[in-house]
């Protein structure tokens, strides 16, 4: 019995962030909508804990014999270590070196950020990442990427001969539908009656500065915000950045990583949800803040542009005093955020995990068909 192996160690990351909860979305997908006679597994690193990797219908995971560091210095070297199963698809760069004595390997790549944005990540960081989407742009039998923006982008910064296939994210109902209990969640997590919301991590690149700066501004609204997101690289403290630009940092509010449940909850008590990234390959938190029914406010990074449609509110990158005027012209005009509600419903109701999986099931299924007919002939 034939059998896709999904690569899960972002699951067991210090900071899983928006690639991790794309590889358990995926995972779980997949193996929903699995084709008659496959079957879908994981696979990580050799850790002393795999739960949070174990996916209900998904097997395993399997561990393989290295342990993350290992792992990742094998591979980046080039190392022929295969995870297992007859196709792999690694969720985020980390992959091996390439497909394995008739084994195929698809990647999917979520950005250019190494190159067109390289302070977003630290230094070894931009060199890793640059490193092996070449390898898997060279190597890889196909690579997935989040948006057209991310397609075209890539080939301008590596030479691509693996196929590019644009497919799209999902929104998981977990994160959307309030849970029985969502009264008592909002006060556990003492939530504001009234805010604005940012989900990603805490990072440089999201542009939480931009975001402060511009609650700062005279004309803003005088709503709290809602910060929710593990802090990443760069030591982004949001308090520190809220006195520098005159803010009150006690309308400043992180909650950190939290639950799906609690997500649901936090996304549907906000009056707007702020995007105000300088990159993005697809802004997970626009799609799935859209499906809750609330307004989005989000930069001009391409992928947001795309992700949003016409549903959201533009508004450019760096730039405090227009997200300033944006969030007050949406949060206070009631007919304005019923109309965004509307139209932020309608655009992610074109996108869900089952549709993301069907797809890349195809690309896999491709490649299968291609090596079959190559072999026969």
């Amino acid at each position: 019995m034939p059998k896709l192996v999904v690569l899960l160690e972002q699951l067991l990351a210090p900071v899983p962030g928006g690639t991790g909860r794309y590889s358990r979305e995926l995972a779980a997908a997949l193996a929903a909508t699995a084709p008659a006679g496959w079957t879908v597994g994981g696979a990580i690193a050799r850790h002393a804990d795999p739960t949070p990797a174990i996916i209900p219908g998904v097997e395993g995971p399997h561990r393989l014999p290295l342990p993350p560091k290992a792992l990742v210095a094998a591979w980046d070297s080039g190392v022929a270590l295969w995870p297992g199963g007859d196709t792999v698809h690694a969720p985020t760069p980390l992959a091996p070196p390439g497909p394995n004595r008739g084994r195929d390997l698809v990647v999917t790549v979520h950005d250019t950020v190494p190159w067109t944005h390289p302070d977003g990540l630290t230094r070894r960081g931009v060199g890793w990442h640059r490193r092996n989407i070449g390898r898997a742009a060279s190597r890889a039998d196909a690579l997935v990427v989040p948006t057209a923006a991310v397609a075209d982008d890539l080939p301008r910064h590596v030479p691509c001969q693996a196929r590019l296939h644009v497919v799209g994210e999902g929104v998981s109902a977990a994160v959307t539908s309030l849970p029985p209990d969502a009264a008592a969640i909002a006060t556990q997590l003492r939530l504001p009656p009234r805010y604005v919301l940012a989900v990603g991590t805490i990072e440089p690149r999201k542009g939480i500065d931009t975001l402060l700066a511009a609650l700062a501004a005279p004309d803003a609204p005088d709503l709290p915000v809602v910060l929710v997101g593990q802090p990443g690289w760069g030591q982004v403290d949001p308090a520190a950045l809220a006195r520098r630009c005159g803010l009150d940092p006690a309308r400043v509010q992180v909650l950190g990583r939290i639950a799906d449940a609690e997500l649901a909850v936090v996304l549907h008590g906000a009056a707007v949800l702020a995007a105000p990234s300088l990159a993005e390959g697809f802004g997970l938190p626009v799609l799935e803040a859209m499906a809750a029914g609330v307004p989005v406010v989000h930069s001009d990074a391409p992928a947001l542009v795309e992700v949003a449609g016409d549903a959201g509110v533009v508004v450019a990158r760096n730039d405090p005093a227009a997200l300033a005027t944006a969030l007050r012209v949406v949060a206070s005009d009631p007919a304005t955020m019923q109309a965004m509600r509307a139209a932020g419903r309608r655009r992610a109701e074109q996108f869900s995990w089952e549709r993301t999986a069907r797809r890349v099931w195809s690309v896999h299924l491709e490649i299968r068909q291609s090596r079959v007919r190559t072999v026969i002939s």
